[in-house]
């Protein structure tokens, strides 16, 4: 049998401090009125407890058809702040929802939403902030009130399902312990439509300039076919990032592991907008070399998603051996 996960599940009602305090004068005043046997006593004490129980169905009513939909950013970085928009709609069709808290967990910092029209929906960012690399699921919001007047405070958990891959954290520029030298990264270098010399015939990928294709080859092999050429005064880093460190032992280890990724995804970061034509190889992938935005989150995906490998024997090789040269291994860092 299959089990349906609810997008929406109900909390219990938690009393507040101030619900707290005015519960006990309401008890205190109920013995008052029962020992002296005064009406106008029995009727506060009346009129105390029906704002008790208006209190807890106003605040249990106020939660209720919402909708809560999320929309992670493009470009997320480990510990670095980002916003989260999102979306929260009422499906309620008698009244307005007053005074609701929103936070991704339910001891996180809530935002406060004062009004949400019936059938009406608000918009709004939440600021996040996540410590690591890698695939996070963000798997629930925390919807909850205070409203009416504050005596109870209901929530609810409404299921997000949403994925947010975080890149690795970039540190401030000049800070890197790795710099590649410059003077080797001169020379020629594969760029679209650009040059004289042929460097080599290739299928035409999507984000390629139109104006490299090869009408005449593409017509006699029925693809799309690009050609690469060279240039004289190209920019080209190759990123070497041994990951062949097998099982990372201790937290040191891991810790040097996390900012070697850092250092890595900062150089590239910093030199791609530079308008260097950056590469990164490491022992289970290779990127080849590319210049502008796509290149960039490729890099970034590959080492957001990093892991150590079984360690090999035969060093990693760029694919230029005229590029600048960024070596990258836990043992050791060496620009060349």
């Amino acid at each position: 049998m299959r089990t349906l996960r609810r997008r929406v599940v109900p909390e219990g009602i938690r009393i507040t401090k101030v619900g707290l305090w005015y519960v006990l004068l309401t008890v205190f005043t109920g013995i008052a009125a029962t020992n002296t046997g005064n009406n106008a006593l029995y009727m506060v004490f009346s009129m105390m407890l029906a704002s008790l129980v208006v209190s807890g169905i106003a605040s249990r009513h106020n939660v209720r058809a919402l909708e809560l939909e999320v929309e992670p950013p493009r470009e997320v970085y480990a510990k670095s702040p980002f916003h989260l928009r999102f979306r929260l709609r009422s499906r309620g069709v008698m009244l307005p929802r007053w005074f609701l808290l929103l936070s991704l967990e339910k001891r996180g910092q809530p935002m406060l939403v004062p009004y949400l029209p019936r059938r009406g929906s608000t918009r709004g960012e939440l600021e996040v902030l996540v410590p690591r690399r890698g695939r996070h699921q963000l798997e629930w919001g925390h919807v909850s009130s205070l409203f009416p007047f504050g005596f109870f405070r209901k929530g609810a958990r409404h299921r997000l399902e949403a994925e947010v891959l975080v890149f690795p954290e970039i540190f401030p520029s000049g800070t890197r312990r790795a710099e590649p030298t410059a003077p080797t990264g001169r020379g020629p270098a594969r760029r679209s439509a650009w040059g004289h010399d042929l460097h080599t015939l290739r299928e035409f990928r999507q984000g390629d300039d139109p104006r490299g294709i090869h009408w005449k080859q593409s017509a006699r092999t029925g693809e799309l076919v690009y050609i690469e050429r060279e240039v004289e005064t190209g920019h080209r880093l190759s990123i070497l990032f041994d990951n062949g460190v097998g099982p990372l032992v201790g937290e040191t280890a891991a810790e040097r592991f996390e900012s070697l990724v850092s250092e890595a995804a900062t150089a590239a970061v910093e030199h791609l907008g530079r308008g260097f034509h950056v590469e990164l190889v490491t022992r289970d992938r290779r990127l080849g070399f590319a210049t502008g935005q796509r290149q960039k989150l490729a890099i970034l995906e590959a080492l957001a998603l990093l892991e150590p490998v079984a360690p090999a024997a035969e060093p990693l090789q760029p694919s230029d051996s005229r590029a600048a040269l960024l070596r990258l291994a836990l043992e050791h860092e060496v620009a060349a």
